[in-house]
């Protein structure tokens, strides 16, 4: 009996069973303005394992940056954030942590950002990302777009 109880715990702390869903709370078309700036981020729905992403800022007309983005649950079953910056090599963040509207995604080997925060707040879309130990945060407040 104690051996069969061991065995559930290690099966329950398995990455594969605490892989989490994917946070099809994020699809839609998202946009931040303040003055001339704006930020927009585009998720799909989690159909198929994946949801795919693109993100762009600009300044009046300009575009200042641009990146492409996919939440996916991988072969093992976790989940994780792969980010390509203006379509160079893709980083991959692994899920660290998961609430009902919340999704954490860290990777303590990249040099900025290591760490990756999304989260509902009613209608908005909040996003975060910093190092490890909080320094270097920037933040976006997103709402719905055409809204």
């Amino acid at each position: 009996m104690r051996n069969v109880a061991v065995a559930l715990m290690l099966m329950a702390g398995s990455p594969a069973a605490s892989a989490g869903e994917l946070p099809g709370w994020m699809a839609g078309a998202w946009i931040e303005k303040q003055g001339e700036s704006w930020a927009e981020e585009f998720w799909s729905s989690a159909r198929g394992g994946i949801l795919l992403g693109a993100a762009r800022t600009g300044k009046g007309e300009a575009l200042e940056f641009w990146e492409q983005t996919r939440i996916e649950r991988d072969p093992d079953g976790t989940i994780a954030f792969y980010a390509s910056p203006r379509g160079v090599s893709v980083s991959r963040f692994p899920m660290e942590s998961q609430g009902a509207s919340e999704i954490v995604f860290a990777n303590a080997a990249h040099d900025y950002p290591q760490r990756i925060r999304y989260w509902r707040e009613g209608p908005l879309l909040k996003a975060e990302v910093s190092k490890l130990d909080g320094s270097g945060t920037q933040a976006w407040t997103y709402a719905p777009m055409g809204q």
